[in-house]
């Protein structure tokens, strides 16, 4: 265990205090306080709810919101239940037609992030794209969607990548469920979605749990969508991954930035934390009289 508790301190543990201690000080690339930073103890975290009018483009406070809705879209309305909806239909068709779909989806998910941000905007440009060029062949207008829908550009580019992770997840969860509880089901005479609500979900709520826990943390971070946008136009589409690495890494703020990564660090373990309350919970049942 010697070798795997060195690299997870190094990698992990350090880095993590490292963050936390940077956050206090006005650390910057360059200038004095490069070297030789003060303490400035909470006035970073001061700063980030305070600076502009907190709701503005370029602001921690839009980012923070935008990122919120950003999560609540794209990974849980999206992956989680796509991903739910996809694994149960796999259930039901035969295994060559599950098979070619499980290709395709998982090929959404091991491509390199690059190469698929890459792909998405040449899918998307407006002048050469493949999309408009569709709508042309269609008679259709085409639109300038980078620049006119950045948001819910980055949302279905977020869950096209995402909902492989959860359509596998659950797919495996399915798979582990007893046929024989969905073979008495058919002989009630049970319809799929009676099937899905009173035996899939209720037997696969700890792999619910535990896909929402990753994905919401996943998408909280994510740094894909700087590929599609770099956060533009306008700020639009800077959510807080973006906007922590404008601050750190373009603003040379490594103070404030390191500020930012420790307030997502506890947005996360709040939405972990929630998610396994969630979890253990359990709803008194009444005794059968």
């Amino acid at each position: 265990m010697s070798p795997a508790g060195l690299l997870v301190g190094a990698f992990v543990i350090v880095p993590f205090f490292w963050v936390i201690f940077v956050s206090f000080t006005n650390r910057s690339l360059l200038g004095p306080t490069a070297l030789n930073p003060d303490f400035v103890w909470f006035q970073n975290y001061i700063e980030l709810f305070t600076s502009g009018r907190g709701v503005e483009p370029g602001t921690f406070g839009f980012s923070l919101i935008l990122t919120v809705q950003f999560v609540l879209f794209s990974a849980l309305i999206g992956q989680a239940l796509l991903g739910l909806l996809l694994a149960w239909l796999l259930q039901q068709v035969p295994k060559s037609v599950k098979g070619f779909t499980e290709t395709m989806v998982i090929g959404a998910w091991i491509l390199p992030e690059v190469v698929i941000g890459f792909a998405w905007f040449a899918f998307l440009d407006y002048d050469n794209g493949t999309l408009n060029g569709i709508l042309d062949a269609l008679g259709l207008p085409r639109g300038d969607w980078l620049l006119d829908y950045p948001f819910w550009v980055i949302v279905v580019f977020n869950t096209w990548r995402g909902t492989a992770f959860s359509m596998m997840l659950f797919n495996s969860a399915f798979a582990s469920i007893p046929p024989s509880y969905f073979q008495a089901a058919d002989v009630a005479g049970a319809s799929s979605w009676q099937k899905f609500r009173d035996i899939g979900l209720p037997l696969i709520r700890g792999h619910v749990v535990t896909d929402l826990i990753l994905i919401t943390m996943w998408t909280f971070n994510v740094f894909t969508p700087f590929l599609l946008t770099r956060g533009g136009p306008g700020g639009q589409t800077e959510v807080l991954s973006i906007y922590t690495y404008r601050v750190a890494f373009r603003d040379f703020d490594f103070g404030k930035g390191a500020a930012v990564g420790v307030v997502v660090m506890l947005i996360n373990l709040a939405f972990a934390l929630f998610y396994l309350w969630v979890a253990r919970k359990r709803t008194p049942r009444k005794e059968a009289t």
